[in-house]
């Protein structure tokens, strides 16, 4: 029960810290390792300073929200999360499924940010891998042994931004878009349905 509880708070934090990040840029240049490594510390300053402010959850969510509007590539991580649905969408659906998946994330994981205060990530290196950067960091939380989050960082969309996290093998992408397919699921494929009820998760 402790392991399986230790393996949650990991995988809520190091997803709820992407969740948090994943929005935002650097000026466009054509990335390499340093900025890469420079974006990421800087996401990861931003996301220590809000977990540690003293602020309320409900302070939390909104500062959040921001920091996943600044530093990721939201329309990447919103589609994938949407899975083969992001195909057959609307324009108009996936404009209002990608703010509505933004707010969804910064509330679900904003809940329980809380229990990090004290907390904190460090970045250790960063290199090249396929068509991105990788860069590497370790989280430390009161009680809990450290481990490793892996960020993936490309300027694809023309500047430099963070589109995923691994940590200690799960796979950000992957487990969204596990959960949103289900939500989806649940709905009948109605993704009209889906995008009113993220509203109000």
């Amino acid at each position: 029960m402790a392991s399986n509880l230790r393996l949650s708070r990991r995988a809520f934090v190091g997803t709820g810290i992407a969740a948090a990040a994943a929005f935002g840029a650097l000026p466009a240049t054509a990335l390499n390792t340093d900025e890469a490594r420079a974006l990421i510390d800087k996401v990861v300053a931003e996301v220590n300073a809000v977990i540690n402010s003293g602020k309320s959850e409900q302070q939390m969510y909104p500062a959040f929200e921001k920091l996943f509007v600044r530093y990721a590539d939201v329309p990447t991580i919103a589609r994938s999360a949407l899975g083969v649905a992001a195909r057959s969408a609307s324009a108009g659906q996936m404009k209002a499924f990608t703010q509505a998946f933004q707010g969804y994330i910064s509330r679900k994981y904003g809940r329980r940010f809380r229990e990090f205060i004290g907390g904190k990530i460090e970045v250790t290196g960063a290199q090249p891998l396929k068509s991105y950067f990788e860069v590497i960091s370790t989280a430390y939380l009161k009680g809990e042994s450290p481990f490793e989050v892996r960020w993936h960082v490309s300027d694809k969309a023309g500047k430099n931004l963070f589109f995923n996290i691994i940590i200690e093998g799960v796979n950000m992408l992957a487990s969204e878009r596990t959960e949103i397919g289900a939500l989806l699921d649940k709905r009948k494929g109605d993704v009209d349905a889906l995008i009113e009820d993220l509203k109000r998760l």
